[in-house]
């Protein structure tokens, strides 16, 4: 199950479970979608892998499976991957 943090670790914008412009990579490092095609340039800096658009949850399933609450900002390693 998907952990669906809270916010972009680049920008720090806040990315509610229901938000359509979160990014994530197969690690599941969360970006908005400004900061993973424009700033990151669709490589994330971490494990270097691809994004993908980050699937919502039903609202069901988010009463019982909570989205995360750790957020994750690390703006020093905001930039594109070699």
């Amino acid at each position: 199950m998907l952990q669906m943090r809270p916010g972009c670790e680049c920008c720090d914008k806040d990315l509610p479970p229901e938000s359509t412009e979160a990014r994530i990579c197969s690690f599941e490092c969360t970006f908005c979608v400004s900061c993973a095609e424009g700033v990151l340039g669709g490589v994330c800096p971490n494990c270097g892998g691809s994004f993908a658009p980050r699937p919502t949850r039903a609202k069901a399933k988010l009463d019982k499976y909570p989205a995360s609450t750790e957020r994750i900002y690390k703006p020093a390693g905001c930039a594109k991957a070699a």
